[in-house]
């Protein structure tokens, strides 16, 4: 398949000049995103694209031009589907900008790709797609600690563990915004997000989470990770075949999968770069 076919058109981009991390903050919460692509405001040709993790690098960098990745990868439309998932996978990338005559004309991530794994029906078992080393946390750690393994292991997702060893949950740094209180201390920050409702959506306010956390001053509720994680998630075995892994993925939208045994211990986790390297394995 084609890259036209799965991507996504017309994409949410970020204009150069005129913008500044503030306007690119507002927009990734408004509009629920992780990044966006950076077009020059005169042709509309693709200047960079622009994460949520480089405002986390540097936090205190006010303009948008500074903060970008000018060398961002990119494809063509015509190009091959596995084309695009290599680049993905061998950049550590979860956004890849489809560019025609320099100009932007979509967006393609590892998500979009599942489908094609369905459909070729890869039957490579789970076990020798996983190439990240899982780091857990146990369910009674405080979440500080939990915020702390996020950034360090940069990862979005922690499977958790029980006093047994055994798995009991999933917590991603989505749900640490579920903790009472947090949307009103995240929005008292000196991160610049204003007291409009309307123009803060509550799903989106969850991106900026672990970019709060260090950059505000303000101890986190004493709440244990147990309390907010996710409960009995979906796993995987060994030999599960990576296509049903990825039909999994896409029902569920899960940007990942732990991987146990039969006795429900913990094995390894599975994410979605590893799934789409599947395609050319």
């Amino acid at each position: 398949m084609k890259v036209e076919e799965l991507m996504t058109k017309k994409p949410v981009v970020i204009e150069v000049p005129g913008n500044s991390r503030a306007d690119l903050l507002k927009l990734l919460i408004k509009k629920n995103l992780t990044g966006v692509p950076v077009v020059k405001a005169t042709d509309g040709t693709l200047a960079g694209f622009v994460t949520r993790q480089d405002l986390f690098n540097k936090p205190h960098e006010e303009q948008l031009a500074l903060l970008m990745n000018r060398e961002y990868p990119t494809v063509e439309p015509d190009a091959d589907a596995v084309e695009a998932a290599r680049t993905m996978v061998e950049q550590d990338i979860h956004h890849l900008p489809v560019v025609k005559k320099e100009k932007l004309v979509g967006i393609i991530t590892p998500t979009d790709l599942l489908p094609v794994v369905e459909k070729l029906q890869i039957k490579i078992p789970v076990g020798d797609a996983i190439t990240k080393t899982c780091v857990p946390i146990f369910e009674g750690a405080p979440l500080t600690v939990a915020l702390i393994t996020f950034n360090l292991a940069k990862v979005t997702a922690l499977p958790v563990l029980n006093e047994e060893g055994r798995l009991s949950g999933i917590l991603s740094d989505r749900d640490l915004f579920n903790v009472s209180g947090i949307k009103k201390i995240i929005k008292e920050s000196n991160l610049g997000i204003g007291d409009d409702e309307d123009a803060w959506a509550w799903e989106g306010l969850k991106n900026v989470v672990p970019l709060w956390y260090e950059l505000a001053d303000i101890e986190f509720p004493d709440v244990k990770v147990k309390e907010i994680m996710v409960p009995e998630p979906k796993t995987v075995f060994e030999g599960t075949p990576i296509f049903e892994a990825a039909k999994m993925m896409r029902e569920g939208d899960y940007g990942q999968l732990p991987m146990v045994n039969s006795k429900s211990r913990l094995k390894a986790m599975l994410f979605e770069l590893d799934v789409i390297r599947t395609l050319y394995m």
